[in-house]
């Protein structure tokens, strides 16, 4: 939600910093952070501790997205190249955390049923679709009132600090005792599996140290990134094609091609709203027993 929380208060940075090209340069700022974390950890990834990968993501998160509030409060929601440079510094730090947490997430997902990866991954875009309605709903109910778009974006960036705190207290105390939790990740440590050791502790399960040493000899047989690599060029090709896509919009041309229409400063979240709805759609058909 702290992405598409900062594409969807792009109206109100537009109107803080006109000539800044918020959509654009903030998108440039964190894919850099997002895919340069992510690549160290990717090449780490049977030495990092799950947990506390996904636990620093979340938490960053909703730290961060504080932070956004905190800064507009302390400037008075004025403009300028201080607080500017200030939002790029957090929009950083959104990059470092949804490597941790989008890369973390997937990975763990990976042990257990591969119909969870799919909904884990059209549950992303389904925050994408409500973060969209929410900020529809915070503009039109401060539309009309003194400072209302400044009130509606920090309304809307509280409720999405919320929900980024409680995926915190979600993600740290109840998804580790669910049964089926439990079950894929104590076969994935039987298997081999380095990175859910603490998962396993917080859930109060103990990894025989035999059952650690018989999985370390299958853990040596996977194949080297480069493989999967070229075994998967189609989908490597798809996800190619899809970032053109999405960076036409953000932090292409499209977002801020308002051109003359009555869409006026609606229609940035009109464009995101329809982007967000149909790749929820996309994403939740292959879930759809047929």
């Amino acid at each position: 939600m702290s992405w598409n929380s900062m594409l969807t208060i792009g109206d109100y940075y537009y109107k803080l910093f006109p000539l800044y090209h918020p959509s654009r340069v903030l998108t440039l700022v964190y894919q850099p952070f997002a895919f340069g974390t992510m690549a160290l950890l990717a090449y780490n990834e049977s030495k990092i501790d799950t947990r506390w990968r996904n636990l620093i993501g979340f938490s960053l998160f909703f730290a961060s997205t504080v932070m956004l509030i905190v800064l507009d409060l302390a400037t008075s929601g004025k403009g300028g190249i201080g607080p500017y440079i200030g939002i790029c510094a957090i929009v950083g730090s959104f990059g470092v955390a949804d490597a941790n947490v989008l890369g973390g997430m997937v990975g763990d997902l990976s042990f257990m049923h591969p119909e969870l990866i799919q909904s884990f991954l059209a549950g992303l875009v389904a925050s994408g679709t409500l973060t969209s309605v929410m900020r529809i709903i915070t503009k039109a109910a401060f539309e009309k009132s003194d400072n209302g778009l400044r009130k509606g974006a920090m309304l809307f960036l509280a409720i999405s600090a919320f929900f980024e705190f409680l995926c915190v207290i979600l993600y740290a105390f109840f998804l580790p005792k669910l049964p089926l939790v439990k079950y894929y990740r104590s076969k994935a440590a039987s298997e081999g599996s380095k990175t859910v050791s603490a998962d396993l502790a917080a859930a109060g399960i103990q990894v025989e140290a035999d059952q650690e040493a018989k999985g370390n000899a299958k853990h040596h047989e996977r194949l080297s990134n480069k493989q999967l690599l070229f075994e998967n060029i189609d989908y490597a090709i798809d996800l190619f094609l899809i970032y053109v896509l999405t960076l036409s919009i953000f932090p292409g041309f499209l977002y801020e091609n308002t051109g003359t229409h009555q869409l006026g400063s609606w229609y940035p979240l009109v464009l995101i709203a329809m982007y967000s709805v149909w790749d929820f759609l996309s994403r939740y058909i292959p879930l759809l027993q047929c």
